[in-house]
């Protein structure tokens, strides 16, 4: 019998890696809504936006107003996606608790979406890590492209080890490992937290999937079985990468909690409020979501 955790934590990344991709823009005030709504379901971690150069995200050139118009409720840690100096600055203007840097495994997913190489890439994150914790922040990574790349194919597990270990060196608190174009498999997962389980304890990472072949909540249960505890999703399956053609939505975090609670695996996570939040924003988008769980109890 697998002795599955009786705890997970869920960070809920769809007010940034949701809507970043979105050609329907959401208004500042819609945003900042459902943020709020979001925060009353009993998630702890909201990452709310991206500071990141209006000109490449334009669905998120509002991330100041968004930040400093949601009410922030006690015990929820609102992060957002922090590229450089420049961002580190506006981000901290707007008082975000967590700040969130990234890059890839991949030369040149890193190339299409930081426009450095990977070498490159390093002092910048280096200096926004170490401004963050010197202004009292927390810094959360991200590595994308962790199981596959859309123009690279296979990634050399190598490679994630280094970018994993160079981040743990700055200074940041978690790991989040990225299946970016929804590639990975259970095997494919298993075998990779093998390698890293050895380097880093379990608590620093964080699993974020794309279900874009319909493997993330398999991939889930891989991740659980390896004991890890830390799970990105994005209410509705919201997302998709900019960067990287073809790459479905995030693991609609709506069917990760329904999963974890037939389980009796606890999340703090309150359903109806979640299913609500997810109604919400699929109305705001005019369109379906991928979202099983959401699509279900719409049809009842």
């Amino acid at each position: 019998m697998v002795k599955w955790p009786e705890k997970v934590t869920l960070k809920e990344v769809g007010p940034r890696d949701g809507l970043q991709n979105e050609k329907a823009f959401i208004t500042t005030e819609d945003k900042i809504n459902w943020i709020n709504q979001l925060s009353l379901t009993g998630l702890k971690y909201i990452e709310i936006s991206s500071f990141v150069n209006p000109k490449w995200i334009p669905a998120l050139a509002d991330a100041l107003e968004v930040a400093k118009g949601i009410h922030r409720v006690e015990g929820v840690t609102y992060a957002a996606l922090v590229p450089n100096q420049k961002g580190l600055e506006r981000a901290l203007e707007a008082n975000i608790d967590e700040a969130a840097i990234f890059m890839s495994a991949s030369e040149t997913h890193n190339q299409k979406n930081i426009n450095k190489s990977m070498q490159d890439t390093f002092p910048v994150l280096r200096e926004v890590v170490q401004d963050s914790l010197s202004a009292g922040k927390t810094v959360r990574g991200y590595v994308s492209t962790v199981f596959g790349c859309p123009y690279e194919g296979s990634v050399d597990v190598n490679s994630v080890l280094r970018v994993s270990e160079t981040l743990f060196d700055m200074g940041i608190s978690e790991l989040s490992l990225g299946d970016t174009i929804g590639v990975a498999n259970p095997k494919q997962v298993q075998e990779l937290l093998e390698l890293l389980l050895q380097r880093f304890p379990s608590e620093k990472l964080a699993m974020h999937f794309h279900d874009t072949r319909g493997t993330a909540l398999a991939n889930i249960l891989a991740s659980l079985e390896m004991g890890i505890t830390n799970y990105d999703g994005a209410v509705g399956g919201l997302g998709g990468c900019p960067y990287a053609p073809g790459a479905s939505g995030n693991l609609a975090t709506d069917d990760l909690v329904y999963m974890l609670a037939g389980m009796d695996i606890e999340t703090g996570v309150d359903q109806e409020k979640l299913f609500l939040a997810a109604k919400f924003i699929q109305e705001k988008l005019d369109r379906m979501l991928p979202s099983h769980n959401l699509q279900a109890r719409l049809a009842i």
